[in-house]
C-alpha cells in the first residue's frame, strides 16, 4: 500500500503543505505592505510633509524580508509536492530510531542485528530547534521512514502528525 493512502501520511503532509502556504503568503503580504508603506510616504512628501522617520528602513525590511519569506514558502511548497509525489510510490517500513547526535539519527529496520546489520545513518533536513527536540524525542520508538531518493528519506510516526526529511549522513 503506497504510504500516502494512510490517512495520518495526509493529513500529515496536507499540515506541511498549510504551513508552506503560511509562509508564502505572510512573505507576499510583507511585500505589498512594504510597497504600499512605501507609496504612502511618497505621498506624504509631496503633499509638503514630514518624511517620517525609519520609514525608508521599514519600506526596505519589508520588501527584502518579505521576499525571503515568500522564497521559503515557495521552496517548502515545492518540497511538500516532492514529498507527497514520493510518498504515493513508495510504502513505509517500519523501524525502531536511536538518536546519533544532535540532528544525527539512525534507523534500524525491523529484525535488525546490531552484529550484522548496518542501521540507516540519516540527519535532520530542518535546523529548527523545536523540529530537532521533537524528532529527538522519538529515540527509541517505533517509527515510519520512507525513501523519497537515494539520498533523501521522510520519517514519521504514530500521533506527531508530521513528516521530517533527513538526508544520507555522510561518514567522517
Amino acid at each position: 500500500m503506497p504510504a500516502l493512502d494512510d490517512p495520518q501520511t495526509r493529513t500529515a503532509v496536507d499540515a506541511l503543505r498549510a504551513g508552506a502556504l503560511r509562509w508564502l503568503g505572510g512573505g507576499l503580504v510583507a511585500v505589498v505592505l512594504g510597497v504600499l508603506l512605501g507609496a504612502a510616504v511618497v505621498r506624504i512628501v509631496e503633499n509638503g510633509g514630514a518624511r517620517p522617520p525609519f520609514a525608508g528602513l521599514m519600506v526596505v525590511a519589508l520588501v527584502v524580508g518579505g521576499v525571503a519569506v515568500a522564497c521559503i514558502g515557495l521552496g517548502a511548497l515545492v518540497r511538500a509536492r516532492r514529498w507527497t509525489a514520493a510518498l504515493a510510490r513508495t510504502d513505509w517500513q517500519v523501524g525502531v530510531l536511536r538518536i546519533a547526535g544532535p540532528a544525527v539519527l539512525q534507523v534500524e529496520p525491523l529484525g535488525f542485528d546490531e552484529f550484522v546489520d548496518e542501521p540507516l545513518r540519516l540527519q535532520l533536513v530542518s535546523t529548527a530547534v523545536w523540529r530537532t527536540r521533537a524528532v529527538q524525542q522519538l529515540n527509541g520508538s517505533d517509527i515510519r521512514y520512507a525513501e523519497v531518493s537515494p539520498r533523501e528519506w521522510l520519517l514519521t510516526a504514530d500521533g506527531v502528525g508530521t513528516v521530517y526529511g533527513a538526508r544520507v549522513a555522510g561518514r567522517r
